[in-house]
Formats: C-alpha cells, sequence, structure tokens
C-alpha cells in the first residue's frame, strides 16, 4: 500500500456518518498514522488529537514529528492506542 497523504478519516456517531471528519497527515502501510508539525512547542493537544485518529481508524501506533528542532530525533514521539479495534 505505501504511503497516503492527507486521508479523509470519517466519524460514524449513531449511525451518523460525517464523509471528512479528520485528515490525516500521512498513513503508512495502512498501520502508521505520521502527524506532521512544526512548532516552537509540542503541547497535549497534538497526542489527544493523534490519539484521537488512532481511535478513530483501529490502529494502534502514531508518530507524531515536529520539525522545528535542531535535532530531528527530539522531534519524534511514538504513541500507542492501547484498545485497537
Amino acid at each position: 500500500m505505501g504511503v497516503v497523504q492527507q486521508l479523509g478519516l470519517p466519524v460514524v456517531y449513531r449511525d451518523v456518518k460525517l464523509d471528512v471528519g479528520y485528515r490525516l497527515d500521512l498513513l503508512v502501510e495502512n498501520k502508521v498514522i505520521v502527524e506532521l508539525k512544526s512548532v516552537e512547542k509540542m503541547i497535549s493537544l497534538y497526542d489527544a488529537q493523534l490519539l484521537s485518529y488512532l481511535k478513530l481508524s483501529n490502529l494502534s501506533v502514531g508518530l507524531l514529528l515536529n520539525f522545528n528542532v535542531p535535532r530531528m530525533k527530539e522531534g519524534i514521539k511514538r504513541l500507542v492506542n492501547q484498545f485497537p479495534g
């Protein structure tokens, strides 16, 4: 499958489906969601956003990447959905 960019993630609530409720930055091999940021400071809202994407998509692993850092390894955070699908 490779990498899909800007994938629409529908939201379903009580039989009501919103076709594009959210948009994933990257979906890698239908297994890992990658959320891209370029911010001065990472905040907990970004973690919550990625965890919501993981829960809605029934996936387990996501990466939060912040490109506004001196070394890229400082800008990588791995999040895990404890209760997929």
